[in-house]
């Protein structure tokens, strides 16, 4: 008992100085021999009882108690039942009466109702991914495949009747498709607690609460692991740079400022109607930093994409700069978010060697990925929101007028190892009238598939890690919705087939073949062959694997086809891996496989419209 009191003295002496990093031990609800004591964080409060179902809601009935002058309230209920739903009543300095849920609570009722729930989130289940958990480091360092299938489990498949899978047969669906499609991770949209759907968990109420709309803790801990024994990667969006404004949550706490920042023109995303939250303070830096590794440690994840980077590191971002805050060096960064972010990163890699942090950032803001030490953020990757954007411009062009944006290809390769990249065709792609990966292409039907396997074929084997978002892989024509789930049914039609077996053949030769992906962040991994020929159309270059091996992607994004084209070869013997234009992909030629001998430096190729060809050198 000594002990238990010893560390909770230092938990809070530590959650106070804001390097409490596992503040989720001492803070929420948790099962004792006593009973189940409850602490909460309110320093602006008067008073504080715990209200549930095991008191018949009354406020008076289990009072809270100060534990820590800096306002850690704590009291211990007996007969406390496991899934018991409980708010805090909080009496602001003002004596009005105001319900919250607990910020530190491990399960929620189900939206709409906004109880949180008593849960035994340490014996609840019991993990089986040893192995993958001891060759994590091996299979996610950065010279190592990373292909990214991004998912919303709400919409991903559904029953007959509409109702949602839970976590353990996502786990089993999910996992079992992405291995047989040749991704390596799973990127899940949050699944922290949130109240509004169309949200998709990017505004939320439960940094520790896992959402209940697809089942318990220990559900998504087992979607985890059954992903892991799949030899599946999980990585999960988290939204550390603001939360809703419902009344439940987190705004205004205790009545006070709590966990927002307190500037009037810090305090809101007003395009967004969210609180930022106050970096600066040191329990706010304990919430966010151990929410972070909460997942690492109670769920086994892998990594975590953290949206927003960009709204977090500029306090002019989405405003007037002129009117925008300054901070105190007169510039426009956040100081106190950027330390945060510098902070999380650095804790994350020490408490949990061989996870990834991935940073959403849209600007050209230095060093996302270089250490901490060294100056950086400290991020692994980073979302290459310019080449998607400049990538995407050009192929939505008629293929007639592509040769006046042709430096939007070009150029991704004037600042490509300038970070570590991830090539990000997202969620944020196919929504609000943004159109389908298949919709945004040009032409007629058979034209859109031809632009969009050449694209795809061009992802793939450029430097960089792979996402893509689903329904990219199958060509749905309907904007992705979280309200339904995606169009399975176009697998009916051949060419969606043949598309998605498309996909499925360039990712396992992204996997297999070592010159895709082991030199994705330097120049031995990369060579121009041909990069100027506009009014063709026409790139080429190869990868370069650590043993020299090579494989060459000439692109046509014309129209036209180029018969007996040029280009510029070592000798050798050369097999054709793959031609995007094959009949098997839903194409007209019959190619791949052939091989060519190049003897005098040179190799002439017919390239038929809109096509990707993929040569290896074999001799």
């Amino acid at each position: 008992m000594e002990r238990y009191k010893r560390m909770n003295e230092q938990g809070i002496y530590y959650f106070h100085q804001g390097t409490n990093y596992r503040a989720y031990d001492l803070l929420g609800a948790h099962f004792t021999s006593n009973g189940v004591v409850f602490r909460v964080f309110a320093p602006n409060a008067k008073a504080v009882s715990v209200v549930g179902e095991f008191n018949g809601w009354n406020k008076r009935a289990n009072p809270m108690y100060k534990i820590s002058d800096e306002g850690i309230w704590e009291v211990v209920i007996e007969n406390v039942k496991e899934y018991a739903c409980y708010q805090y009543v909080i009496k602001t300095k003002r004596g009005k009466y105001i319900y919250k849920s607990d910020p530190y609570a491990f399960h929620s009722e189900l939206r709409p109702s906004k109880g949180s729930k008593v849960y035994n989130i340490d014996n609840c289940y019991k993990f089986t991914d040893h192995a993958w958990m001891n060759s994590r480091r091996f299979n996610q360092a950065l010279d190592k495949p990373i292909n990214i299938y991004e998912l919303h489990l709400g919409s991903w498949r559904r029953y007959e009747n509409g109702e949602v899978f839970d976590y353990r047969k996502l786990g089993f669906e999910v996992s079992n498709y992405a291995k047989e499609m040749g991704y390596t991770h799973i990127e899940v949209m949050p699944v922290s607690e949130y109240p509004y759907d169309p949200s998709w968990g990017y505004q939320v109420t439960g940094y520790y609460s896992i959402t209940s709309r697809y089942g318990t803790p220990a559900d998504f801990m087992d979607f985890v692991n059954t992903c892991h024994l799949n030899g599946i990667g999980v990585i999960v969006d988290w939204v550390p740079g603001h939360f809703t404004k419902d009344d439940h949550g987190l705004i205004e706490f205790d009545g006070g400022y709590v966990y927002e920042d307190p500037n009037p023109k810090r305090m809101e995303h007003e395009g967004w109607g969210t609180r930022i939250f106050d970096y600066g303070r040191c329990e706010i830096q304990s919430f966010l930093v151990s929410s972070a590794c909460f997942l690492f440690d109670k769920f086994h994840i892998d990594g975590i994409r953290v949206d927003a980077v960009s709204g977090m590191l500029y306090l002019d971002f989405c405003k007037d700069p002129k009117t925008a805050p300054k901070n105190n060096l007169g510039g426009n960064i956040n100081l106190e978010a950027k330390a945060f972010i510098e902070k999380t990163n650095k804790v994350v890699h020490e408490l949990f060697p061989g996870v990834l942090t991935i940073a959403e950032e849209s600007t050209a803001y230095p060093y996302i990925t270089k250490k901490v030490e060294d100056g950086g953020l400290g991020f692994d990757l980073k979302w290459n929101m310019g080449w998607m954007n400049d990538t995407l411009r050009y192929m939505k062009q008629d293929p007639i007028y592509r040769r006046y944006d042709h430096d939007k290809i070009s150029f991704q390769m004037t600042y490509i190892y300038s970070e570590r990249y991830v090539l990000a065709l997202s969620h944020d792609e196919v929504v609000h009238m943004k159109g389908s990966m298949i919709n945004k292409m040009p032409g007629e039907y058979p034209q859109k598939f031809s632009n969009l396997k050449a694209y795809y074929t061009y992802m793939m084997t450029h430097p960089g890690k792979k996402l893509l978002f689903m329904g990219g892989e199958i060509a749905q024509f309907r904007e992705w919705s979280e309200s339904r789930e995606l169009d399975w049914s176009v697998l009916k039609y051949d060419t969606h087939k043949k598309l998605q077996d498309y996909v499925k053949k360039l990712n396992h030769l992204y996997l297999e073949n070592n010159c895709l992906h082991a030199n994705d962040f330097n120049w031995d991994g990369f060579k121009w062959i041909s990069v100027d020929d506009k009014d063709h159309n026409i790139f080429a270059y190869e990868r370069i694997g650590k043993n020299n091996d090579k494989i060459i992607t000439i692109l046509n994004f014309s129209a036209c086809p180029w018969d007996n084209y040029c280009f510029s070869l070592e000798n050798g013997e050369y097999e054709l891996l793959l031609d995007s234009e094959d009949l098997a992909y839903g194409g007209l030629t019959y190619r791949t496989g052939k091989r060519f001998n190049v003897t005098e430096e040179a190799i002439f190729l017919d390239l038929m419209p809109c096509g990707a060809l993929l040569l290896k050198k074999i001799k």
